[in-house]
């Protein structure tokens, strides 16, 4: 919605008495990761209106070529964070736009065009994200270690000493969640070492975007101020576990605010606690589960982190399936207890927030309209099912590599039908870019493996 002059210079002079001397139009790329130019506040009208211009070619994913003309950026007024550690700067979240229109290349902006197509039907989408993260010290040879020596259980989740032993940092950063109105609700050590998870509470899916988005810079500023680094990398240890960032999604009433999700257990024929709307929705993304993998976890790392035990001493926590059940973690698509909401558990950390959850809710819409049946859930370890069992349940696996993903991604007509043609061909080009570089590299493991052997 556009904003009068009148209101923009409120905004301005509430951000003048706030402090603020700067504002950066914060886009992402075709990762997720935040892009900007830096302006004073007294332009702050004329980068409403589109002054500040860029060379899509400079970026990843944004389909421009070196003769194209510009793409603006346009902060979004209504999510304005005051950066808690320079409160000069204020961070406004903004959408791509070309030629005076939404460009449809920024993900920001096709998430958008989905919550529209949703509110058509009088729906919104909560949205919350568990974040996952890990705080490591960089050894000088670049290799990754665990700050505390002491932090070395093997099954270290919820340890109440590894957590004190971060104390300061994990501190800084609850403050400031809360200082920003997010309502965390609780954080702990997490299951890998020198791993935390924070949960705050949900809202409408373009702010929780905007919220994950801003989460993973601050959390990785507030780390480098003591030395550390701060990174969702979705496995950075083959023998730990790996960096989630679940997306808990439901469907409300724009009129009324209702969960639409929400079902007494005892009325569910299931038992689970979703009405009928959430079913056809849980049923949506399974039917586009695998190409949606390559969104949720889209990154080469990502794969490692999507099996059942691997190097790990116990089983991952991770889905290796595209399934749905109850309150079961060893499927992909998870009720939680109590119901009124579905957990897709693929969303790791390097997930671009936006281009997901575009996606999902599109699925979702999809299995509404058509009435999509999920089928039964599974409630049983499905890291322990037999392949006859599986065949026989009709559950195919997720993509076990970004290759693997990249072509269920490319091969499904929906992906292209919900993101237009030019954004689904750059994120195809761009992931078959990272999956051929990172092919054409030699490890260490390779080296270890074969140089003496052969």
């Amino acid at each position: 919605m556009m904003m009068t002059a009148a209101e923009i210079a409120r905004v301005e002079k509430q951000l003048r008495d706030k402090g603020v001397q700067y504002c950066i139009g914060a886009y992402v790329d075709i990762h997720g990761i935040p892009k900007g130019k830096v302006v004073p506040i007294a332009h702050l009208a004329h980068m409403v209106a589109g002054s500040e211009r860029y060379t899509g070619y400079a970026l990843d994913g944004l389909g421009q070529a070196p003769h194209d003309d510009e793409i603006t950026s346009i902060p979004d007024l209504g999510h304005i964070i005051q950066l808690p550690w320079e409160p000069k700067v204020a961070w406004m979240p903004a959408d791509n736009h070309f030629q005076g229109k939404p460009y449809p290349l920024n993900t920001r902006v096709a998430l958008k065009n989905v919550l529209a197509d949703a509110a058509t039907l009088g729906y919104g989408m909560n949205l919350g994200v568990e974040c996952e993260i890990y705080v490591l010290e960089q050894m000088p040879d670049g290799s990754l270690a665990i700050p505390d020596p002491n932090d070395r259980l093997v099954k270290p989740c919820y340890d109440v000493r590894g957590f004190m032993s971060n104390f300061s940092w994990l501190d800084k950063m609850a403050s400031v969640m809360n200082d920003l109105g997010w309502d965390l609700y609780s954080f702990d050590h997490e299951d890998g070492n020198g791993q935390y998870e924070f949960d705050f509470k949900y809202a409408d899916a373009l702010t929780m975007c905007d919220r994950y988005t801003f989460f993973r810079t601050m959390a990785k500023h507030y780390a480098k101020e003591l030395g550390l680094l701060a990174t969702t990398m979705p496995k950075p240890f083959a023998n730990r576990t790996g960096t989630g960032a679940h997306f808990n999604m439901s469907l409300y009433d724009l009129k009324t605010g209702d969960n639409l999700f929400a079902c007494d257990p005892k009325k569910d024929p299931r038992g689970l606690g979703v009405s009928q709307l959430g079913y056809y929705f849980i049923g949506g993304i399974l039917r586009h589960g695998r190409a949606l993998c390559a969104a949720f976890a889209p990154t080469v790392n990502s794969y490692k982190r999507l099996i059942r035990q691997g190097a790990m001493a116990t089983f991952s926590w991770a889905p290796v399936f595209n399934s749905y059940g109850s309150n079961n973690r060893t499927n992909s698509l998870r009720i939680p207890a109590g119901g009124g909401r579905c957990e897709s558990r693929n969303a790791d950390g390097s997930v671009n927030p936006y281009l997901a959850a575009t996606l999902a809710l599109a699925a979702g819409l999809e299995g509404i309209r058509e009435k999509i049946d999920p089928g039964t859930p599974n409630e049983d370890n499905l890291y322990e099912l037999t392949e006859a069992e599986r065949k026989k349940r009709g559950i195919d696996f997720l993509p076990q590599t970004l290759h693997e993903a990249i072509g269920a991604f490319a091969s499904d007509p929906f992906v292209e039908k919900t993101l237009g043609t030019e954004l689904r061909n750059e994120f195809i080009v761009y992931k078959t870019m990272e999956w051929d570089a990172y092919n054409l590299s030699i490890s260490k493991w390779e080296i270890d493996q074969y140089s003496h052997l052969f």
